[in-house]
């Protein structure tokens, strides 16, 4: 990126963020998410450290926040409320430390304080509320104020005398008897919201027909800005001291001296003599946050003491000697280069965008999901536009909004193909569907990416065989179909130049003789498998892992048939307004399922496929503790897998489903859960941890 490049760049990013910033700071509202802005930030505070020669003081990097509220009365702050500079990593983290060093190298700082000379921290959780100053004369509360634009803030007295957790008066403490409370006290923390009174707020809004708060910071600002103090008082606001000025010589000692003088401080935080114990205390919060009562999105990490956090001095909106170690935001701002087609084992073509590389929720993406030509429309992307992407879970990341302010006139449209990018042939959308499917239905990315799911995990699991010797087999023409593996011999496979006195018929380069037989092994250990397992197998359109347990449940049961392929035999012959009396299937995938078994090929490929493998009864009409409940899962688990958590279920009679309604009985969460958490909510579903799902399965 060039000089005039860099500039117009930097001035687009200043007008997006400082829209976004006073739509936040000032009207309390918000357009996009504090990860998106936050990554926005980021890119603006690179570019600037790049091209310092750019930066103006009307940049965003530059200021406190934003102005005050016109209705309440003006305060003006005993020294200046400042901000933070972002943190995203450790690598973060050591260059904010190399930095301060090298001042304090430079000005010659005594270090009296920490361990060895080094450095030591005091770190804080970073709750997700709003800052405010409280400003105590001869023990008494007299002043509290927001922060407003770091300089000026707004008197708020009296709405913050309603938050139980802020004392009205100070208690007799130690700083109290050196003499102190004449000369009055500066304090200042955090007004928040509890998890737990957001939803009771929330719902209680959906009740009155009015649209709910989009998260707990802005209702704890919104609360605090009420010109009635009774709205004030029925919000259930809560108060975390984290300062009090011109005192102590720690930081530590400040808080302290604050739970001395009858404050409420955060129980969380934490004396960190290096980086290390840092690093350490953000990872055990990190796993404690869904626990934790209220939102956090990092933690805030200052230099502990106070004399050489004062001669850090101060660079644009933020101090030198603290930062902010943000979580992994499930949401980050990119730059889409491409967009290309992938043919899928269906036929469905789906955009991908090819993003510039950027870490959301901690993973490094440069991909993600368009879906199809109505949603690239709805969200109008080009490449070349600047984008935000959302992940959530394991879930394919999804571009979910457009940065149109930022285009430069350069991007290009995309049009869906015509024509098939894999085998050339013709690309059809038929009425009432939004996909566009290749019409060749031996088209050789159908054909792989069909192989590639009949060995995953939840069908046939055969061990060892991914995609890139899947390829290859085919590339030799040692398979045509799925049935065709459980026929390849060790010879088949073993490379050509490993073994050179051996003639087989085809090889595969890099396989030795041990790996082909471990190959071999793994595939002719998946030979037996269940009816669940090898109905999901077939790939058929609309029935994934749970309609195909459905499936195999209601086909075991009918007539009790002797063997797996006598359920296959019935399954195959129902008609379609049978299968619609499964329940959880409807017309859609009925006809789905009808219509598969009655191609010419798919017949002929599951004659073939039944005379290699063995098909067993899945055996899950056994009642158990469970038996009548029904389990959905969202999140990453950590002592076992989702597979491992729904086998579980099933062989204690439970049930699974992929979707949350009225029905589920419990949704068990683990680590960055999907929309699904929030449809519970909204159902009123009884949501467990994975540790009390643990002890429910015993």
């Amino acid at each position: 990126m060039n000089k005039e490049q860099a500039k117009e760049k930097i001035e687009k990013l200043k007008k997006v963020i400082k829209h976004h910033r006073y739509l936040y700071h000032v009207l309390d509202k918000q357009e996009i998410s504090d990860a998106a802005l936050d990554s926005l930030k980021k890119e603006l505070f690179d570019l600037e450290q790049k091209f310092p020669e750019f930066v103006t003081p009307d940049s965003p990097t530059q200021r406190i926040g934003g102005k005050a509220l016109k209705e309440f009365k003006k305060v003006e702050h005993k020294a200046a409320m400042l901000s933070f500079e972002d943190a995203f990593s450790e690598k973060d983290m050591e260059d904010w430390l190399r930095r301060i060093q090298n001042i304090i190298e430079k000005q010659g700082i005594l270090l009296r304080q920490g361990y060895g000379g080094q450095v030591d921290f005091y770190a804080e959780l970073k709750i997700d509320g709003l800052a405010v100053e409280l400003v105590y004369d001869k023990g008494l509360l007299k002043t509290g104020s927001t922060r407003g634009d770091g300089k000026i803030g707004e008197d708020i007295t009296q709405n913050l005398k309603t938050i139980e957790a802020i004392p009205l008066s100070l208690k007799e403490a130690r700083p109290l008897r050196r003499g102190r409370a004449s000369a009055g006290f500066v304090v200042r923390g955090e007004v928040f919201l509890s998890k737990k009174e957001f939803k009771k707020v929330n719902k209680q809004r959906k009740k009155q027909g009015s649209s709910p708060y989009a998260n707990p910071r802005n209702l704890a600002a919104g609360s605090v800005r009420q010109l009635d103090p009774k709205i004030t008082a029925s919000r259930s606001l809560d108060f975390f001291a984290y300062d009090l000025l011109n005192y102590a010589k720690t930081h530590k000692q400040r808080h302290k001296a604050l739970k001395e003088l009858g404050f409420k401080t955060n129980p969380y935080n934490k004396y960190c003599k290096n980086l290390k114990e840092v690093f350490n205390f953000y990872k055990t919060i990190q796993k404690k946050r869904e626990t934790i009562p209220y939102e956090i999105d990092g933690i805030v990490v200052i230099v502990n003491s106070n004399e050489i956090f004062k001669k850090l001095g101060i660079v644009g909106k933020a101090p030198r000697g603290a930062t902010a170690l943000k979580f992994p935001g499930k949401e980050a701002t990119t730059k889409v280069q491409d967009i290309k087609v992938q043919v899928g084992r269906t036929g469905a073509l789906t955009p991908v965008a090819i993003l510039k590389p950027v870490s959301v929720g901690g993973v490094i993406v440069s991909r993600a999901t368009l879906h199809n030509e109505d949603e690239i429309k709805r969200l109008g992307v080009k490449i070349g536009d600047t984008v935000i992407v959302a992940r959530a879970g394991d879930v394919v990341p999804d571009v979910i909004k457009v940065l149109k302010d930022l285009r430069t006139g350069k991007e290009k449209d995309f049009k869906m193909p015509s024509i098939c990018p894999m085998c050339s042939s013709k690309v059809v959308r038929k009425k009432g569907e939004v996909v566009h499917r290749c019409t060749n239905p031996k088209c050789s990315s159908v054909r792989r990416k069909y192989f590639h799911y009949f060995v995953s995990k939840p069908a046939f699991n055969i061990e060892g065989l991914g995609p890139k010797i899947i390829d290859q087999l085919m590339d030799h023409g040692l398979v045509s179909d799925p049935a065709d593996l459980f026929t390849l011999e060790i010879g088949d496979i073993i490379d050509l130049e490993s073994l050179p006195r051996r003639k087989p018929k085809a090889f595969l380069r890099g396989f030795a003789e041990k790996s082909a037989a471990n190959l071999i092994e793994a595939i002719q250990t998946s030979k037996e498998i269940s009816l669940p397992r090898f109905i999901y197998s077939l790939g058929i359109r609309n029935v994934g892992e749970e309609t195909a347990y459905d499936l195999a449940e209601y086909f075991s049961a009918q007539g009790g048939p002797a063997s797996g392929w006598q359920a296959i035999e019935k399954l195959q012959n129902a008609k379609q307004e049978d299968l619609e009396k499964i329940p959880d299937i409807g017309p859609v995938v009925a006809e789905s399922i009808f219509n598969w078994f009655r191609n010419k090929g798919n017949k002929e490929f599951l004659r073939k496929l039944l005379k290699a493998v063995k098909v067993k009864l899945s055996g899950s009409q056994q009642k158990g503790r469970l038996q009548g409940k029904t389990f959905v899962f969202t999140g990453e688990l950590n002592s076992l897998t989702r597979d491992e958590a729904k086998k579980k279920v099933r062989q204690l009679g439970g049930e699974i489903s992929s979707s949350v309604s009225k029905n589920t009985d419990y949704l068990v969460v683990g680590a960055d859960p999907g929309s699904k958490y929030d449809r519970a909510k909204k159902l009123g579903v009884k949501i467990i941890t994975e540790q009390e799902f643990l002890k429910l399965i015993g």
